[in-house]
């Protein structure tokens, strides 16, 4: 892993339990055949994950709480 693509990222994302967990995820996209948004020189995965939300390419969002409920209930019937 690149530190200076996981310092820039730390910009954008200063959580780090959110930042790993979005990286991961773009990282298993990736692996399983998603195109990258950018060029990297790094062929890692998590590099590329990283250096995307770096750049302002990925960002996150919380599920609303009524909306979670809501589906909960749904599923619950």
């Amino acid at each position: 892993m690149n530190n200076s693509y996981l310092e820039r990222a730390r910009k954008v994302i200063t959580d780090p339990q959110i930042l790993s967990v979005v990286a991961a995820k773009r990282a298993k996209q990736l692996a399983t055949g998603a195109r990258p948004m950018i060029k990297c020189d790094s062929e890692n995965l998590l590099d590329i994950a990283l250096l995307e939300i770096a750049e302002g390419l990925l960002s996150y969002e919380f599920p609303d709480e009524n909306e979670t409920a809501a589906a909960a209930t749904a599923d619950a019937e």
